[in-house]
């Protein structure tokens, strides 16, 4: 064989390969970037999901506050009713005996 095709023959498949190899990159790179284009989406609904829970849990803890201050007004009052109660009956039972 020529010398000459013989390279002719090297360049040919060598461009072949090329062309094959780019042909697969450009197909990797589109599925990478589809795989990104999805990631994104994703940690934008994580994002605005946590966000929301967030929310949630300060929302509650206004509540908790709230309904917390509520049942210790309540429990102050009946605690202050309840001690009445006690130093009125010590007071009459006192009175009673003297």
């Amino acid at each position: 064989m020529d010398d000459f095709f013989k390279m002719d023959v090297f360049f040919v498949a060598t461009t072949g390969v090329v062309i094959a190899l780019g042909v697969l990159l450009i197909v990797a790179l589109f599925y990478v970037i589809r795989i990104l284009k999805s990631f994104d989406e994703v940690m934008k609904n994580v994002t605005l999901e946590s966000n929301d829970i967030r929310d949630d849990i300060r929302i509650l803890r206004a509540r908790v506050r709230e309904e917390g201050m509520k049942v210790k007004h309540v429990s102050d009052f009946f605690a202050s009713v309840v001690s009445r109660n006690k130093k009125a009956r010590g007071k009459h039972k006192h009175d009673a005996g003297v």
